[in-house]
């Protein structure tokens, strides 16, 4: 199982930021020796998941593969795809879903209208929970023993949040229905999101609208995005259910 983590640790090294990778960076990125990064690189290239120029490591399409069980059980992304299409279009701006993994979001769906953002967003990135409107979300649903366990790592982590004040705003969260966040994950970004929930009342994922703030207002974001991203996660909500039914039968 050790050999199994730490294979997937050298996966995990590469990212949008860092697409190639010497087999130097590679180890540091994944806490391995060169020895050992060098052993999971070259496993991972005879099964096909990583290919080599002689100087630098980069993931191949295969990749996808890992991840594709997963989405295709889920069915959320391909559920929720047209309706994040149509909010899309009625702002022009980016809509996204995320799931929660622990203490982070991963993106499972989304439409880009621009890139507004320092870091590009595709599916599979992962940003820290506690920084983005999905992930506020996703937290405030969650008991709070569990959200307590999450704000322990989160503190060590740096920068990290300040633990009393991100319970406050979880409290406002969970009251509301919806969590805006304003600047915090990148100068110049805002975003919304809401919850969509699954057939026993649980958020099972986040949708969001994101935006530049030098386009919106705040105001605008509260009166006008707000009652159409809850409308839209309804709708995803209601086109999810028969899928988890299907999978309790």
């Amino acid at each position: 199982m050790q050999s199994f983590a730490r294979g997937l640790g050298v996966i995990r090294a590469f990212d949008a930021q860092h697409p190639e990778l010497t087999l130097s960076e590679v180890a540091r990125r994944a806490d391995l020796t060169r020895a050992a990064a060098r052993r999971f690189l070259l496993t991972l290239e005879r099964l096909g998941y990583v290919s080599s120029d002689g100087r630098g490591f980069s993931l191949t399409p295969r990749v996808l593969e890992l991840g594709f069980s997963y989405l295709s059980a889920l069915s959320l992304p391909e559920v929720a795809q047209p309706h994040l299409e149509r909010l899309s279009r009625e702002f022009d701006e980016s809509v996204s879903a995320a799931v929660l993994d622990g203490g982070e979001i991963v993106y499972v769906a989304r439409v880009a209208t621009r890139r507004i953002m320092s870091v590009g967003i595709t599916i599979g990135t992962r940003f820290p929970a506690w920084s983005t409107s999905m992930g506020r979300v996703l937290l405030s649903d969650l008991p709070d023993a569990a959200v307590e366990t999450l704000l322990d790592a989160a503190a060590r982590d740096a920068p990290a949040p300040e633990p009393a004040a991100l319970r406050a705003e979880l409290d406002e969260v969970r009251a509301r229905g919806w969590a805006l966040v304003d600047q915090e994950l990148e100068a110049g970004i805002r975003a919304v999101a809401a919850p969509v929930r699954g057939r026993h009342g649980r958020a099972v994922a986040a949708v969001n609208v994101s935006t530049s703030a030098s386009r919106t207002t705040l105001s605008r974001m509260r009166t006008h995005f707000v009652p159409a991203l809850l409308a839209t996660a309804r709708s995803v909500e209601s086109d999810l259910r028969p899928f988890e039914v299907a999978r309790m039968e």
